[in-house]
């Protein structure tokens, strides 16, 4: 019986042991993370050729785009634009528009959701060439998409003490611990420093991690020169700007860094921690492309 036992008992106590790493793995952070927000491809317009689709004259194509969320901000319906580009509107028939919005809503990504919500535009699913094709044709379809997003950051620590020289309970200037959720603006440092007797700072430098080409404006916002976006803290006691403007930060290839300052200066002696969580709001813009080869019919 003890040859049994044994065996037994050390395959329960690894059986535990795992489950209780797998239980410390899922719970070590507050949000899934990532670089990526919303990703859109074309679906295939015919068989592929030398990695281009390729069709005849004569036949018909579907002309449709899938959209995925593979970030955690949960996109509403309307909020994302997508409008076709490239090739001259004469030139194809049998489309239904040229620009769509999302009609459902995208949910971000998950434990319980890995790989995010999906939608499927469809702006045709007869388009023909129109004009006549001699030998081929080749045209490069764009994909501009416009839509709003938000970053979540979490800093679980931030130490609040009015005297520096006192060792107790935390440190005030050093890096600071974060969390932050997945989204193509992220956050890549946030440090914890002084700003005057009983005056604590956060700077947390923030950074477009997407495409050198993507576009970043605030909500409610057309897209210009300069890349812009709005934040805020869910405390009231701080104060954020960014090069001097409260609340909007303008992105200098591709960074910014925002500094958030207590109001008030900390009462005498006074030493604690706190939770504080910053929300990055902006509208992005993508373009992605794809190519059909159209050959005449022999």
């Amino acid at each position: 019986m003890r040859k049994f036992i044994i065996p037994t008992l050390v395959i329960a106590l690894l059986f535990l042991t795992a489950c209780q790493q797998q239980q410390q793995q899922t719970t070590k952070g507050a949000y899934v993370g990532g670089t990526q927000g919303l990703l859109a491809a074309f679906e295939a317009f015919g068989v592929e050729e030398n990695s281009i689709y390729s069709i005849f004259d004569e036949e018909a194509f579907p002309l449709e785009l899938t959209l995925q969320n593979k970030g955690e901000y949960a996109v509403q319906p309307g909020e994302v634009t997508v409008k076709l580009l490239g090739p001259s509107q004469e030139e194809f028939s049998g489309l239904k528009a040229w620009e769509l919005k999302n009609n459902q809503p995208l949910e971000g990504i998950s434990e319980l959701v890995p790989d995010g919500g999906e939608e499927t535009l469809s702006f045709a699913s007869d388009a023909k060439y129109a004009k006549e094709v001699s030998g081929l044709v080749e045209r490069e379809w764009f994909a501009n998409i416009e839509y709003h997003y938000q970053t979540y950051l979490l800093i679980p620590e931030v130490c609040l003490k009015e005297d520096l020289q006192d060792q107790r309970v935390c440190n005030v200037k050093e890096p600071k611990k974060y969390f932050v959720s997945g989204a193509p603006i992220t956050v890549k440092t946030v440090e914890e420093d002084t700003a005057g007797k009983g005056i604590v700072a956060l700077k947390i430098l923030v950074s477009n991690v997407g495409a050198s080409t993507a576009k970043v404006t605030k909500p409610g916002e057309d897209f210009g020169v300069r890349n812009v976006l709005s934040y805020s803290l869910d405390d009231p006691a701080w104060e954020c700007k960014s090069a001097g403007k409260l609340n909007e930060a303008r992105l200098d290839d591709g960074r910014a860094e925002i500094v958030c300052k207590l109001k008030q200066p900390l009462a005498d002696g006074h030493v604690s921690t706190k939770q504080v969580k910053l929300t990055l709001d902006y509208k992005y813009r993508e373009l992605i492309s794809e190519k059909l080869r159209i050959k005449q019919s022999s």
